[in-house]
């Protein structure tokens, strides 16, 4: 009988590098006991450790690349059998080279069903994951989060974490491991208990006031909500405590709706939960810390207008004068936007205005602050209150401000020339098109060309218009 130590129960290499050796030696798996960490061997009285691997394979020992994306995922299933399987699968496959590809295959299926519930798990962790905020020693900010994951998979979703909260130190406690980020290195701790997690901070008010405000009964699919988001990660998440409440009240709640909502609403959040929720969103969002830019910016400035806008205009960035006064569109740029809405006959009061950036980027030269422009990472870490934003106003035309707005809405680089001048549809269904940015206007050297680009820009914006009927 061979014993394979494994050092950790998510390592794949370390299992790929004995398995490799013990698949070339004919090995057979009902010979092998593989183990993870020092264990006791005494069930099995002749049992012997393997020797370390050898090295490289014999010539022409290779397998399928959709069995090591299958292994990687296999090795963190909680199936203590996974091992074995997955082994007994390699040795299949130097005899049947396509095995992989028969799903009807009985081995094959449970070991898929198994990479299914490991990548379930993943992505359940990023979803359902939430920080608190605690001080460390030095004072200094640390967000922690407990997570209990049905999979070894915490090692696995590091990655996500570091590159996502690349500006602030946390750390993820789970009862296998914990993950520890500074700001510049990850680091790995012991195993942790929910004692050590902190119970909860001032923040989750404001998202208990904003999800209670946002909740629609009419809407509301218990069968699918629990799908989607198991009971079992609902102690971790402060939103979920609302829910039981919620739930007790939707019938009631369903009713009043009925009888007091506008005949005109309907679109989804009543008037008054729509205003509490976007005002709810704006406090949260003047805290934000999601990318660096909010260091050397004044404050965050959020979106302004009718919460319940047909109309809704995303722009790149706030500039200086914004930045300054809380405000978007403001300075400069904003009063060319002002006097294109004015000449396409659309009234600023009625429409929502905000940006696909949140706060200024700028580089200081003397007393002066030159904008730059924000990089794809800072776009992606702000999209989240765009959509946020987008699912509240609910607007039913919505105009992309330059190729920054226009990556924000859809989520990948759109090339103005190609697209501008006609109807586009985002993930939501709404209408959306997209233009230049004022700020383009202002920096046309040549008079006669900038005022054929701002005759085209008022055009764009009156075709936006007409789409509302």
């Amino acid at each position: 009988m061979r014993v394979v130590t494994l050092p950790e129960p998510d390592d794949f290499d370390a299992w790929r590098a004995a398995a490799r050796d013990l698949a070339a030696a004919e090995v057979p798996a009902d010979a092998i006991v593989w183990q993870v960490g020092a264990q006791p061997t005494d069930l099995f009285g002749n049992a012997e450790p393997t020797p370390p691997p050898a090295g490289a394979a014999p010539a022409g020992f290779s397998v399928p690349r959709a069995f090591l994306d299958l292994g990687r995922h296999v090795v963190m299933a909680s199936d203590p059998a996974r091992f074995s399987l997955l082994y007994t699968l390699l040795t299949r496959l130097r005899r049947e080279p396509r095995l992989i590809e028969d799903q009807a295959d009985p081995l094959v299926r449970r070991l898929e069903t198994m990479a299914k519930g490991v990548r379930r798990d993943i992505h359940k962790m990023r979803a359902f994951l939430r920080f608190r905020e605690v001080a460390d020693d030095d004072g200094t900010p640390r967000f922690v989060a407990w997570f209990e994951p049905e999979h070894h998979i915490v090692r696995a979703n590091a990655a996500f974490f570091v590159n996502r909260f690349a500006s602030m130190r946390w750390s993820i406690l789970t009862p296998e491991v914990s993950l520890h980020w500074d700001g510049q290195s990850l680091s790995e701790g012991p195993p942790a208990t929910k004692a050590d997690a902190p119970e909860g901070d001032p923040t989750e008010e404001v998202w208990k006031t904003y999800y209670s405000s946002i909740f629609n009964p009419a809407r509301l699919k218990v069968g699918a909500m629990l799908k989607e988001m198991p009971r079992k990660y609902w102690k971790n998440m402060p939103e979920t405590a609302l829910v039981p409440q919620l739930l007790a009240g939707a019938q009631a709640r369903e009713a009043t709706m009925i009888e007091t909502a506008p005949r005109t609403e309907g679109r989804g959040v009543t008037g008054d939960n729509r205003r509490l929720a976007w005002e709810a969103l704006r406090e949260e969002a003047a805290g934000c810390t999601r990318c660096p830019l909010y260091k050397p910016a004044t404050q965050t400035v959020f979106g302004e207008g009718p919460v319940d806008a047909a109309l809704m205009f995303v722009g790149e960035q706030p500039g200086d004068q914004e930045d300054l006064a809380g405000r978007p569109f403001v300075g400069p740029a904003g009063q060319m936007f002002d006097r294109a809405l004015g000449e396409a006959a659309i009234d600023r009061s009625t429409v929502y205005v905000t940006n696909a950036v949140k706060h200024f980027k700028f580089e200081p030269r003397g007393k002066r602050r030159i904008h730059a422009k924000p990089g794809a990472g800072e776009i992606d870490a702000c999209r989240w209150w765009v959509e946020q934003e987008q699912m509240l106003v609910r607007p039913r035309v919505t105009v992309a401000l330059g190729a920054t707005a226009a990556r924000s809405l859809f989520g990948r680089v759109m090339t103005i020339g190609k697209e501008r001048g006609r109807e586009l549809r985002l993930a939501d269904g709404g209408s959306a098109w997209i233009t230049v940015h004022p700020s383009y206007l202002l920096r046309l050297p040549d008079p006669a060309q900038a005022e054929v680009e701002y005759s085209r820009f008022v055009e764009d914006l009156k075709l936006a218009a007409a789409a509302l009927g």
